[in-house]
């Protein structure tokens, strides 16, 4: 532990700027901090036990939180956080997050991030960020969910289709490879987390373009931050084989576009 605190790794945006105190973790704090802290405060209050409290928001534009224990995955990523098992939990705990905010209702007044938001909006507050790194776990399953600074308003299929990014994952063989145990079947674990989430069949049959429309999305969120010279994402880019690798996703998303209905559906 140094006089800062002891430095969480794990993300892109607060790369080396997040320390856990103790029982608290101190991090910067986003624009919206107050709505943000007060809708986490709600979930809490509507039963919602599986997010960090808001503590205090600090004069230096920081934030205190209540330190989530438990285990995080990081890129590459171990096979106990690809078990079926794990996929299954963070199914149910989205839906778990998706019912308590339906029942909370969203600050409209707020300015909340529109990077990663769904372009349709949406009455619920998604999480729009459920990645492994943002997911702790406990006896290999999901516990609780951190990092809510790209919430927003949304469908909650939205929700559904950004997780299925990056915990299927819907991404190319040479992509996954990079980061993922071998052997895992995309459609498959499609299927494991709509069954887990409890997904409608009209939902079921409109994941695979929604998931295609959240890539495209996310695509434009690196764009953005490429062209503003963020260190982390340029070099991220070029590590992970550049504008190339996007072109790649995206072609094998839409060609493989009903092989996932299929397997969603049948």
């Amino acid at each position: 532990m140094t006089a800062e605190g002891e430095a969480l790794v794990g993300g892109m945006a607060n790369a080396g700027a997040v320390f856990r105190r103790g029982a608290l973790v101190d991090r910067p704090a986003p624009r919206n901090a107050r709505a943000l802290h007060a809708h986490l405060r709600a979930l809490k209050e509507h039963g919602f036990d599986a997010a960090p409290t808001p503590v205090a928001l600090t004069g230096d534009g920081r934030e205190q939180l209540t330190f989530v224990p438990g285990d995080v995955a990081l890129p590459p990523f171990a096979d106990w956080a690809m078990t079926r098992t794990a996929l299954e939990s963070v199914g149910s705990l989205l839906r778990r997050l998706h019912e308590t905010s339906a029942a909370v209702g969203v600050d409209t007044r707020a300015a909340w991030p529109g990077e990663l938001a769904d372009p349709e909006g949406g009455t619920m507050l998604c999480h729009n960020d459920v990645c492994p790194d943002n997911v702790v776990f406990r006896e290999g399953r999901a516990a609780a969910l951190i990092d809510f600074d790209q919430a927003a308003p949304g469908r909650p299929l939205w929700d559904v289709a950004m997780t299925a990014r990056y915990w299927v994952p819907l991404a190319d063989p040479a992509s996954a490879a990079a980061f993922y145990p071998p052997g895992l079947d995309a459609p498959a674990r499609l299927r494991i987390l709509a069954d887990s989430y409890g997904l409608t069949p009209q939902a079921r049959a409109e994941l695979p373009h929604v998931v295609e429309q959240a890539t495209e999305v996310c695509r434009s969120f690196v764009t953005r931050r490429v062209a503003d010279g963020d260190p982390v994402y340029l070099q991220a880019l070029a590590e992970r084989g550049g504008w190339s690798r996007w072109d790649r996703l995206q072609t094998w998303l839409t060609e493989h576009r009903e092989v996932f209905r299929a397997a969603l559906l049948d």
